[in-house]
């Protein structure tokens, strides 16, 4: 093809795009005989429009799938949809639009933003987890589920929104009100359906020890996630004898520190009160209209209601404790009560000095060991037990044993292991999800869907006028016939979290027949996941729900392995500052884009008006901020390589990317240069061999193959920015040439475009393959990756004074007689004998003048 002087970035991003896609480069081959490598990204959710972020996490999978291509691997590189949730169904409320037609707009959009990006995936595997050919085969594996007892149906707490009729999670949940309505959200008791994780518990903690390729950061706040605690659970019995109630704690080492015994608003106990108390039904109503996650009760202001009751202290039965309800004990957490030691534990502490409760020091680190504890700050270190009697100096540990011991013995407490992970509750009312394939009759109970019926798919003609769930009051949808008994039944209209479908669908990338969810044989040839690649924020509930759902299937017979993903990668974040402008006293202030706004040394004005906005902090690019880049005018501008190249180079991938028009052009004027040094390859000069060169092109092949395996990215780019370096300074001869036509292989991963253009664009006899798609990486040869020759520092009296390059291995005669020859060193020393000369072979000479 004819060359031409300046790289057109976007007719060849159009033009090879097309190439692969006629000559299906990226169809994984299922080939026996080459390893495989499963690189999978995960997968967006389609609001329809890519973010820069996108951008960074697909391109940094997109190099290394191209990569192991390049290296002989069968690659499976997929994409799709994790296509459900509430989004849909608001624009479905606010637009008058149906959520299957919104979302797949949004898909079609999407899609096509994403292809321009240049990505080497298999796109035949897309799939839409919408589709009832998904959530069918979602459906089957939920009745599996059911059969082998991991799922059950049971009454518990939830969030509930009263004006959008369903439950929240609870980071729904803001300062006690719903996300979207802003109504506050009150604590309902609703039948739900839960997977039994917690049968899981012990694996999914132990298993976390093997996942050596997943970030420690991750893997700590999986391990916090589960929380296994362990220590003591007893029985408080009532002051007078009668029966009381039992209590976990993680810290019996603490109980001469006690000073009152709390419950649960949920506790039987309090429930029971409350029937006599219109005060106590009040309070506890209060707490219900708060959340029900721990960290938001951690932090709210402590709330406790007298009950009146007192209990024996399990240690002293005359030493009573009066029995409060409180809103920041949790009923499914232990036994739904505690006792408060405030010296030791910052709720506590900060409970008894709202109500004025006494606070005694049973821990000491110090010298300072008085009962009377002054501090608002619990003390939570290290020390021995002070005013505990028995326990008097033991260390916490030791204290802790000597207290189960001694419950044991006396027969009013155990030793026991409580955990932090509750089962997982699937339930949600709403129409946009995974309908629940069960039904309800009458006369025979709960029954599942038989799969003959499968898929339970959601009606087209749902009506979104009025809040709640529209399942639950359609017209026909929800009335059946009764697979048992053939009476009249309803189905149940709760349909799945949409973590469900994100917890198993890199199985359906590798496997998707249509007559079952996936074929075990081409499970065993792909999974584990080689490299999963995702945000920070997905570190606990989609990669723990990920592995529980791998292990429940394993445990069923149905998949071999016990991991989903063998390496786990979280890129950073692509940030921008923002620019905005106040309203007024108790008004939000307004946001404007970076295209609104001209930005200067200065500050930054706003376009339209030539007046001064203010500008904000770097921070992640978000919509309700409007300090986003929109992806299309990058490419547009730049084309897809340039972005990829800055989305790769400027950061390690795991740190936040702050974006800058800066960035992008120095990028884009560095695709242009390269371009320009491809058009070098046939330029040999004498034909002389370049050795310096050579060695440092082998060592860049040799350097950027193992920056990419560890998906150093930045290095990667570092080397190939000096590896140009290195040409460009090179006189011409063979071996810059081959430099040239290696360089453009080695960029090929990162800058596709560019790479097949130059690639394209070589004599016949110089590529070995017509697309560079389907080229080999190029073999370092070992000998060169070995320096022979080594830099010397020289130091006259301690100081640099010079360098020189030198054989290595060089003798110190040689290096001594070389050193005190240099221009520099002569000048120094003015014709004086030096009094000493000390060398260090390979690295320096001292002259002591």
């Amino acid at each position: 093809m004819t060359r031409e002087p300046r790289f057109g970035a976007l007719a060849a991003d159009a033009r090879w795009q097309k190439e692969w896609e006629a000559a299906n480069s990226f169809a994984t081959t299922d080939t026996d005989g080459k390893p495989k490598a499963y690189i999978l990204e995960m997968f967006p959710y389609p609001s329809g429009r890519i973010h820069m972020g996108h951008v960074r996490n697909y391109a940094m999978g997109d190099v290394l799938a191209r990569f192991k291509r390049m290296t002989g691997h069968d690659v499976l590189h997929p994409m799709g949809w994790d296509a459900f949730g509430m989004p849909a169904e608001n624009a479905a409320m606010e637009k008058g639009v149906h959520p299957g037609g919104w979302t797949r707009d949004n898909i079609a959009a999407m899609r096509s933003q994403l292809k321009r990006l240049g990505l080497a995936i298999d796109w035949s595997r897309e799939l839409a987890t919408c589709e009832p050919d998904y959530y069918g085969q979602e459906q089957a594996l939920f009745l599996d589920l059911f059969a082998a007892g991991l799922v059950t149906r049971k009454h518990s707490y939830v969030n509930w929104d009263p004006v959008d009729m369903t439950v929240l999670a609870n980071e729904q949940v803001i300062d006690g009100r719903g996300w979207r309505s802003g109504a506050p959200v009150e604590k309902k008791k609703l039948s739900q359906w839960f997977l039994k994780i917690t049968d899981f518990a012990d694996e999914l903690l132990e298993g976390l020890q093997s996942l050596d390729k997943w970030p420690d950061k991750v893997r700590l706040m999986q391990e916090n996630w589960i929380g296994k605690s362990q220590g003591l659970e007893f029985s408080f019995r009532m002051a007078g004898g009668a029966v009381g109630f039992d209590v976990f704690t993680t810290r019996p080492d603490t109980l001469y520190g006690a000073s009152f015994a709390a419950i649960s608003p949920d506790h039987p106990l309090a429930e029971k009160l409350a029937k006599d108390s219109p005060e106590l039904a009040a309070f506890i109503e209060e707490c219900r209209r708060q959340g029900t996650a721990a960290e938001q009760l951690d932090t709210a202001e402590k709330m406790g209601f007298d009950t009146g009751l007192a209990v024996e202290h399990p240690l002293d039965p005359n030493w009573h404790l009066p029995v409060w309800v409180v809103n920041y004990v949790l009923m499914d957490y232990g036994t739904g009560a505690i006792f408060g030691c405030p010296a030791h534990d910052q709720r506590d502490l900060d409970f008894s000095r709202k109500y004025g409760l006494p606070v005694h020091r049973v821990i000491a680190d110090g010298e300072e060991t008085g009962q009377v504890f002054h501090s608002d700050e619990a003390y939570t270190g290290p020390g021995r037990l002070v005013n505990s009697h028995f326990l008097d100096g033991m260390t916490i540990d030791e204290a802790k044993a000597a207290i189960i011991a001694r419950a044991e013995h006396e027969g009013w407490g155990k030793g026991t292991t409580v955990w932090r992970l509750r089962d997982w509750g699937v339930s949600r009312q709403r129409y946009w999800g995974t309908p629940i394939p069960f039904i309800h009759c009458d006369a025979c109970g709960l029954l599942p869907v038989p799969k003959s019926q499968l898929p339970v798919v959601l009606p087209e003609d749902a009506d979104f006028s009025v809040p709640g769930n529209p399942l639950d009051r359609h017209p026909t949808w929800k009335h059946v016939a009764c697979p048992s008994c053939g009476g009249e039944a309803v189905r149940e209209t709760d349909t799945l979290d949409t973590f469900v479908d994100s917890s198993w669908y890199f199985l359906r990338f590798a496997s998707a027949p249509a007559d079952k969810p996936f074929d075990p044989e081409v499970i065993r040839r792909w999974l584990p996941v080689d490299q999963y690649i995702g945000g920070i924020e997905h570190a606990i509930l989609h990669l723990l729900y990920a592995r529980f759902w791998t292990r429940a299937l394993q445990k069923m017979g149905m998949i071999d392995i016990a991991e989903p993903f063998a390496s786990l990668f979280t890129q950073g974040m692509v940030t921008h500052e923002t620019y905005s402008r106040e309203q007024g006293e108790g008004l939000p202030p307004i946001f404007f884009t970076p295209e609104e706004i001209t930005r200067t040394a200065d500050g930054a004005t706003l376009n339209s008006e030539g007046t001064p906005v203010q500008v904000g902090r770097v921070i992640k690019m978000s919509k309700s901020k409007k300090n986003v880049v929109d992806p299309d005018a990058i490419l547009d501008q730049y084309g897809a390589d340039a972005a990829r190249w800055f989305m790769l180079s400027d950061s390690p991938p795991e740190r936040d990317l702050p974006w800058s028009e800066a960035g992008i052009e120095g990028a884009w004027r560095f695709v242009q240069r390269l371009w320009r040094l491809f058009g070098d390859t046939e330029t040999v000069g004498d034909g002389a061999e370049d050795k310096a060169l050579a060695r440092k092109l082998h060592q860049a092949i040799a350097g950027v193959a193992a920056d990419i395996e560890a998906l150093g990215f930045n290095k990667a780019v570092a080397k190939i920015h000096a590896l140009a370096n290195d040409i460009e300074k090179a006189v011409p001869s063979a071996t810059r040439a081959e430099a040239c036509r290696t360089l453009i292989l080695l960029v090929a991963p990162m800058l596709p475009h560019l790479a097949e253009e130059a690639w394209a664009a070589l004599p016949e006899g110089q590529r070995s393959t017509a697309m560079i798609a389907d080229a080999a990486w190029p073999a370092a040869d070992p000998a060169l990756l070995v320096d022979d020759e080594v830099t010397i520092a020289i130091q006259v009296a301690g100081k640099l004074r010079d360098t020189m390059t030198a054989a290595k291995g060089a003798a110190k005669d040689d290096l001594e007689a070389a050193a005190l020859a240099r221009p520099r060193i002569v000048e120094l020393l003015s014709g004086a004998a030096p009094r000493k000369v000390i060398v260090v072979p390979d690295r320096l000479v001292n002259i002591v003048p």
